[in-house]
């Protein structure tokens, strides 16, 4: 079985919501949203945490309920808290945006000779093929 996510228990195969921990949890959300970092909200709410390990908390899925687990996080907090989490990253200059990546100028273009070998051995026949690429200058216009 894999990891039990912070705020559950397993029993007889089947998750059980930790109250405790699940107290913890969602404190950890509501501290998140006050304005407090990551560490420094699972602080506060009680969970030892690192920034790395309480950002995933803050988007773990399951958290909400899925077919396993039972639902600790009512979904308009955990979509609050993905919300100001993009925006901070944003913010800090930590979402990196698809940049359209620049063609660049093709200055020459190969060339292949006729190719009147055949080798039995592949490793000898792409030898020679590889040996018959030229490359040629190109002109700018194309």
């Amino acid at each position: 079985m894999g990891h039990t996510p912070y705020g559950y228990k397993i029993e007889d195969g089947a998750a059980f919501i930790d109250e405790e921990k699940a107290n913890r949890i969602q404190a950890f959300f509501k501290e998140y949203l006050s304005g407090l970092s990551l560490s420094a909200a699972a602080k506060k709410a009680g969970i030892n945490a690192y920034h790395g390990t309480a950002g995933n908390m803050l988007r773990n899925k399951k958290y909400l309920g899925d077919g396993f687990y039972p639902a600790i996080v009512d979904k308009e907090v955990f979509e609050q808290a993905e919300i100001e989490r993009q925006k901070r990253a944003r913010k800090l200059g930590r979402i990196y945006g698809s940049k359209e990546q620049e063609k660049p100028e093709q200055e020459f273009d190969f060339t292949i000779g006729s190719i009147d070998e055949d080798y039995e051995d592949p490793f000898a026949q792409a030898e020679y093929v590889y040996g018959l690429i030229r490359r040629k200058e190109c002109s700018n216009d194309t």
